[in-house]
Formats: C-alpha cells, structure tokens, sequence
C-alpha cells in the first residue's frame, strides 16, 4: 500500500529549519526502517508541513505509522534540541511538536509519480 502522509507542527511555528530538519528526517527513516514500512519520498514544506510518500504492506496500519512517526520523532527531537520547549513546553510538563492532526490518501502506483513531484516541490514553494 502507498500512502501520501501530511501533517505539521502544533501553532505552525517555523522551528524545522536547518539541523532540526536534517535530523527529523534522519529520525524518519529510521523508524519506518525499525516498524517495517518505507518513505519513498519526504520534505518539510510551507509552515513546517511534513509531506510523506509512505509504502507499507497492507499488515501495518496507517493509523499506527503515523502514530509511530509523530510520537517517535517528537519525543526525540524533544531530547536532542531542547530549545524546542520554547515553543512547546507547557507548565504542567505536557509537550505536543505535532498537530494532532494529519491527512492521508492511498495512493495507486499510476499516481506514484505525481505525487512524488509534489512532494519534491514542496520546499520550491516557500522561496516563490
């Protein structure tokens, strides 16, 4: 199964720049290597959106990628780059990187390369 996978940061705060980015889709790779699953394509477009080209076998939920994918992710760059509690460390010690939300659509392998293009273009767009 193909899955085209978005979601952002919580407040849309700009903060995936530089080695944040570098090291979140590093992070990204990792876990869908450790869960069994793919990215095929990935970029952090226009106000922090992550845009995701998943495959997966159809055994893994998608629900369950994304949850592992945001989770994971989270919790690490919490750890690795703790100026990210500037933007969101609450007082009574809850944190949330990601937006609770996410899109996904499946993806047929004739759709496979155009949304790929997207998702390639997705870091052209903020400079334009």
């Amino acid at each position: 199964m193909n899955y085209h996978i978005i979601w952002g940061t919580k407040y849309r705060n700009k903060v995936l720049r530089g080695a944040i980015e570098q090291r979140l889709k590093e992070l990204l790779f990792q876990i869908a290597d450790d869960y069994g699953f793919s990215i095929k394509h990935m970029e952090v477009g226009l106000n922090d959106y992550i845009h995701l080209l998943v495959s997966a076998p159809p055994k893994l939920s998608v629900t369950n990628i994304v949850r592992w994918l945001k989770g994971i992710s989270a919790r690490l760059l919490f750890v690795e780059f703790p100026q990210l509690k500037k933007h969101y460390w609450k007082p009574e010690g809850k944190r949330h990187l990601w937006s609770q939300s996410y899109y996904v659509e499946s993806i047929g392998t004739t759709n496979q390369d155009a949304v790929a293009k997207y998702i390639n273009d997705q870091k052209l767009k903020e400079f334009d």
